[in-house]
């Protein structure tokens, strides 16, 4: 490291000057072509789902055919379209999202390097530490942003394409449309909060690489191979410490009385791979030799 990056390292930074930096580090994310692109993918699932189940049950038979193979929630949209937020999120995080997440997070330091911008950012006050917590707070504010995205869109093609009003949760029970709103909230919250993991391994992986595009494929392939994994019945024992093995769990929010067991060892499964992946981020960073 050079005399003008320790400088920078031990000089006093203001709480301000930090929440600059990840203002800063915001405004670029959002506003790349590649981000806004994936978050308009993200849309128009939805959309996609929405009309497909609109045209299917135009003859007034049930979407699936009236099986149980699909979504839990995907028969119960021409019923009320608030269920299509549900049945889009179902659809998404197995893939969509977390593939999102993966190009963000394998992109946030390998990137900065690749482009030559990584050694200007420590020469400012901002140090190692601070600078890679930015980049995660950046990633996890993408992964609420996405979701809330595809609830969004959801939530819109669902009023226009069909009812809305009270509805029947999985238990059998009738609550209100606004508590079924407020219900869509949390379950958008939980998903966001079950990619928190994805986002520390790719992040972990950004570090390993100076190359943005090999990060971004290493992540979504790992994503890809331990949902495989995840589906390999030889492998249940092994399958529970998955970060992808409880993610469909949100759907027991809209049970009544809610199933907290799945959502509560989901949630800290999340917090351990996030605890793991980014102290090993931290650990590979700041001892990385950057020279570009």
């Amino acid at each position: 490291m050079s005399q003008a990056e320790t400088a920078g390292a031990v000089r006093p930074v203001s709480p301000l000057w930090t929440f600059g930096l990840l203002r800063s580090e915001l405004t670029t994310t959002f506003r790349r072509w590649r981000t806004l692109a994936l978050l308009a993918v993200l849309a128009g699932v939805p959309v996609l789902v929405g009309i497909a189940v609109k045209v299917e049950t135009g003859d007034g038979s049930s979407p699936g055919g009236g099986g149980g193979g699909g979504p839990a929630f995907i028969s119960q949209i021409t019923n009320n379209g608030l269920f299509l937020v549900f049945t889009a999120l179902a659809a998404t995080l197995p893939f969509f999202l977390p593939m999102a997440i993966g190009v963000i997070a394998g992109d946030a330091i390998a990137g900065e390097s690749n482009a030559g911008t990584l050694r200007y950012l420590l020469v400012a006050p901002a140090g190692r530490s601070r600078l890679l917590l930015t980049k995660y707070a950046t990633v996890v504010i993408f992964c609420l942003v996405a979701t809330l995205v595809v609830a969004v869109s959801a939530l819109t093609v669902g009023a226009l394409l069909f009812p809305l009003g009270d509805l029947t949760t999985i238990s059998g029970t009738r609550i209100s449309f606004a508590e079924g709103l407020g219900r869509a909230l949390l379950i958008a919250l939980a998903v966001a909060a079950s990619l928190i993991g994805v986002a520390a391994l790719g992040l972990f992986v950004s570090t390993l690489t100076g190359s943005g595009i090999a990060a971004m494929a290493t992540t979504v392939g790992l994503l890809i191979t331990v949902q495989i994994l995840d589906q390999i019945p030889q492998l249940h024992a092994l399958q529970p410490y998955f970060f992808s093995h409880y993610w469909l769990s949100f759907a027991d929010l809209m049970r009544e009385p809610v199933y907290w067991d799945d959502l509560t060892k989901n949630l800290g499964l999340q917090a351990l791979y996030a605890a793991v992946f980014g102290s090993a981020a931290w650990a590979r960073f700041t001892t990385k030799d950057i020279t570009a």
